[in-house]
């Protein structure tokens, strides 16, 4: 059995009390951009970019645990990055994430 925690490096990205209830950051980790939630006090990381059109996709509305593409309408989970709505058909990437000492860290599979 793998042990999850030694597959990432993970980075800070901000406190806890930086990311309010319905709030989301933008960030890059490396050169990819990243979106990161907070939906009823869950937080969660996915890709900044729809993988129909590579477009932006963390200024999208959300309906629940879904992010609506801005441009044409894609829905993504922002829990796992999968793609719930055509015409988008891949996973966005998506970041395990983890609160230490009430600072939220993103995961980053290591090379």
């Amino acid at each position: 059995m793998t042990d999850t925690l030694t597959e990432y490096d993970y980075y800070e990205i901000a406190s806890i009390d930086d990311l309010p209830n319905g709030e989301r950051i933008f960030l890059e980790i490396g050169d990819q951009p990243v979106v990161v939630f907070n939906i009823a006090g869950g937080i969660f990381a996915i890709g900044d970019v729809c993988t129909h059109d590579r477009g932006p996709l963390g200024d999208g509305e959300l309906d629940e645990y879904e992010v609506i593409c801005p441009r044409h309408g894609a829905r993504f989970d922002v829990r796992t990055g999968k793609a719930t709505r055509l015409p988008a058909v891949m996973p966005a990437p998506s970041y395990p994430v983890r609160i230490t000492d009430g600072r939220i860290e993103i995961g980053v599979r290591k090379a």
